[in-house]
């Protein structure tokens, strides 16, 4: 039977050291993988500060445009007379279909019970005009509002829209956080 070698102090110091530094350096590692991924940056609109001129429809390098509707389901008061839906000089005091103010027919609304009804955004069709976001904010509760989806958006290193938003509304945010959520409704 063979007999096992004895390590040296010296010898288990030495693997002590190098296993600490192993563990170490993949801490250190992990640590930068980690800061460099919350140090990631990408566009988002500030709701409360946006003016709603439909700029983002028109100056986005997309077409459609990244920027998409947004409907804040909590600040709704899901109305029968829903301003971003219809315009607010109607034929008549009726909600037909040529009295819907967005232009590419993307919101939806699906009946709850009298006088209440639910708003859809189909996000396919919105092409961020803003024209909803604009009544909702004019006529309504302000519900309605616009964010750049980034699933869609190219995160270009100088933002067209943001070059051309009068009101300075987009800005970078943590990817972390992609999303600024709407806390104060217009009136």
């Amino acid at each position: 039977m063979p007999q096992e070698e004895k390590k040296s102090r010296r010898d288990f110091l030495a693997e002590g050291v190098r296993t600490g530094s192993l563990i170490l350096a993949s801490g250190v590692l992990g640590a930068l993988a980690i800061r460099a991924e919350s140090g990631t940056m990408v566009w988002q609109i500030d709701p409360d500060r946006c003016i709603s001129c439909g700029r983002c429809a028109t100056e986005c390098v997309l077409t459609p445009s990244a920027v998409k509707c947004v409907h804040a389901y909590a600040l709704c008061g899901y109305c029968k007379l829903c301003f971003g839906l219809l315009r607010d000089k109607r034929t008549g005091n009726t909600t037909a279909a040529e009295n819907n103010r967005c232009p590419t027919d993307a919101i939806r609304r699906t009946f709850i019970e009298d006088p209440y009804y639910e708003m859809y955004i189909d996000e396919t069709l919105c092409i961020g005009c803003a024209k909803c976001v604009k009544g909702c904010n004019a006529f309504g509760n302000g519900s309605m509002y616009l964010q750049i989806r980034h699933d869609r958006c190219v995160n270009c290193n100088q933002c067209a829209i943001a070059n051309a938003c009068p009101s300075e509304a987009i800005s970078r945010v943590p990817a972390s956080r992609p999303y600024r959520m709407k806390k104060t409704i217009h009136r």
